[in-house]
């Protein structure tokens, strides 16, 4: 796995170069970072249609990846938590607690690292019925907030997938600590919907349900050791991870999963993002929903 998460996190920096979101320079300083020659990053971001401007980036909305706890319009807030690893390490996330829960979900952030964005979504969660921890999986690294969001994806490419997935994996065993009895799902986002799919391709036998959101799949991935409602969330316009689509459907049919591999029309990778330039409230809005009836199926 780790080859192909770390490519994944690559085209992420060379696609945000492309659509303008980042400067060339940036885009070729974080391709360093992740071992890229100057060759190399150049090529990826001709490949991926960038051009050679050095302007300043489309505007975004700033996100952090501070401690500050999140509270949603419901009230619902997230409290920093950390619990071990399987290394003898602790993994930070934020914990939001549902009153009569109906099912908890780990919540996996994209190549940011953890963001109050990523803990607005596991408190929306918990006030819709179902307790969450959003993990943050740069803690053996200090934490998303001492790394920074534009060296995040360096360190995750860095950090190396398997371990990414055993954090992912940590976090389920807290869950189901916190929440005896409770039917496990998981959501990601981006980079965190690859690292679902990765998830759900190690075998996981304890997820019920999952929502990766526009995240790639191996190209030999073999989801038999899996039990999972699979709700795969798309992108009209977003190509890249499109191409891997039919992938994810012949391995989900091939081991006999249920599954709904949906697209949402008119938007672009990232559009559930509330603080991104790719923002769409309809589709986002619409995207909640889909995941909401899919655990209220398969979760609660």
């Amino acid at each position: 796995m780790d080859t192909y998460h770390q490519t994944y996190l690559a085209e992420e920096v060379a696609e945000d170069h492309a659509l303008g979101l980042m400067t060339r320079r940036e885009a070729l300083r974080r391709l360093g970072m992740m071992g890229f020659t100057a060759f190399g990053a150049s090529a990826l971001l001709a490949a991926c249609g960038g051009g050679d401007d050095t302007a300043a980036p489309t505007s975004v909305v700033p996100t952090t990846a501070g401690s500050t706890p999140t509270t949603t319009a419901a009230g619902t807030r997230t409290e920093a938590i950390s619990y071990p690893s399987s290394r003898g390490t602790q993994v930070a996330g934020a914990w939001a607690a549902a009153t009569n829960p109906k099912g908890a979900v780990v919540v996996i952030h994209e190549n940011r690292g953890l963001t109050d964005h990523i803990r607005s979504v596991a408190a929306r969660l918990a006030g819709d019925g179902y307790a969450a921890i959003a993990v943050d999986l740069l803690s053996e690294e200090g934490g998303s907030a001492k790394v920074g969001e534009a060296d995040a994806g360096a360190a995750l490419n860095q950090a190396g997938g398997e371990r990414l997935v055993a954090d992912v994996k940590s976090t389920l065993d807290e869950l189901a600590r916190r929440q005896p009895g409770a039917k496990l799902g998981v959501i990601g986002f981006c980079f965190g919907g690859t690292t679902t799919w990765a998830l759900l391709g190690r075998g996981e036998p304890r997820v019920a349900a999952a929502a990766p959101f526009y995240g790639t799949v191996e190209p030999d991935v073999d989801f038999s050791g899996s039990k999972a409602a699979v709700l795969g969330v798309y992108a009209e316009l977003d190509t890249r991870v499109n191409a891997t689509r039919d992938t994810a459907r012949v391995a989900l049919e091939k081991a006999g999963l249920t599954h709904d591999l949906r697209t949402f029309p008119g938007v672009n990778h990232a559009f559930f993002n509330d603080t991104g330039a790719r923002y769409d409230a309809t589709q986002a809005a619409a995207a909640y929903q889909a995941v909401l009836d899919w655990f209220g199926r398969h979760l609660a």
